[in-house]
């Protein structure tokens, strides 16, 4: 297994967390020599009006934020089980992560694969490296399963829902 799939495996275990848990199915783990630093998986989807900030990757690199003596983030790498919005984009590169590897994509709110180079100063200033698809077929299964479920209405009837819902599995 190469290390992508390694660290990925993590990232799928915690997005099966937070799919035990009623949760949209998002993990994300922070990477920096061989080594997970910090972990995040999503919350605040489940029961009732989703929370829209607590992302797997914003809490991961809250809890890198916490860490004394932090390595240097060009040096980190993000695993996620679904391509990180624009939010979480923006995150990972003003915090200064230098990779980011997802697995699923977010064909809703993926932000990957935007022009980074039409982009305001602040953010071409911090280049970050982009790998898809790293262990989709995993991920997806967990989407599919969430969306299967009909006690999770988080995106439900969306493009998202219906897009995963539509592949093969």
């Amino acid at each position: 297994m190469n290390d992508d799939a390694h660290f990925m495996k993590a990232a799928l275990e915690l997005a099966r967390s937070a799919l035990d848990a009623g949760e949209f199915p998002v993990g994300c783990v922070l990477v920096h020599d061989g080594r997970i630093i910090a972990d995040g998986r999503r919350s605040g989807t489940a029961h009732g009006r989703p929370n829209e900030v607590d992302h797997a990757e914003i809490m991961a690199l809250r809890r890198m934020a916490e860490i004394p003596h932090a390595p240097a983030p060009a040096g980190v790498t993000a695993y996620s089980t679904m391509e990180p919005c624009l939010m979480c984009l923006a995150a990972l590169m003003l915090t200064g992560v230098g990779r980011v590897a997802w697995a699923y994509e977010d064909v809703m709110g993926g932000a990957t694969r935007f022009d980074l180079t039409n982009v305001a100063p602040l953010y071409k200033q911090r280049p970050i490296r982009i790998t898809p698809n790293v262990m989709r077929a995993e991920s997806l299964a967990l989407f599919r399963a969430y969306f299967a479920r009909p006690e999770n209405d988080y995106w439900r009837g969306s493009l998202l829902a219906a897009h995963t819902l539509g592949q093969a599995p």
